[in-house]
């Protein structure tokens, strides 16, 4: 509680990177110490979204022999959904604020090289929203 909006800012860094943690509880603690919710909402979307965007461009850095070596998938199943992907991927990463595969989703808009524009803008829009569903659903508005 000490660090206020930073410390928000933080643990929603960390959230959305590969590290398990969970914002949402940090989140709800710091509006339920007073902290102003809207700005609440803001901080940790900033935080989530750059976490976010960080295992994107994680994302970017594999190769494609990597898989086919270390996870024994064929190049030819690899393209023929990096082609399915490129279709609809870029807006894929709205999903990004699902908990177990939204950082899947971010490594995986990385790795099939997803407009990082798009990526970074439905990618904002999901965690926005994840944070004002969280507020309203535990009555934290004010």
């Amino acid at each position: 509680m000490e660090l206020g909006y930073l410390g928000l800012f933080i643990a929603s860094f960390l959230a959305a990177t590969v590290i398990p943690f969970s914002s949402e509880v940090i989140f709800s603690a710091m509006v339920f110490s007073g902290l102003d919710a809207w700005t609440c909402v803001w901080v940790a979307t900033l935080g989530n979204w750059l976490g976010g965007m960080s295992c994107y461009y994680l994302g970017r850095l594999g190769k494609m022999h990597w898989i086919e070596k270390y996870l024994g998938v064929k190049k030819e199943k690899i393209e023929k959904f990096a082609d399915r992907i490129h279709k609809h991927g870029d807006w894929f990463a709205f999903f990004s604020f699902l908990p177990g595969i939204g950082d899947i989703i971010a490594v995986a808009s990385g790795f099939f090289r997803c407009r990082w524009w798009l990526v970074a803008i439905s990618m904002l829009l999901g965690k926005f929203c994840r944070y004002v569903v969280w507020m309203y659903l535990n009555g934290l508005f004010m």
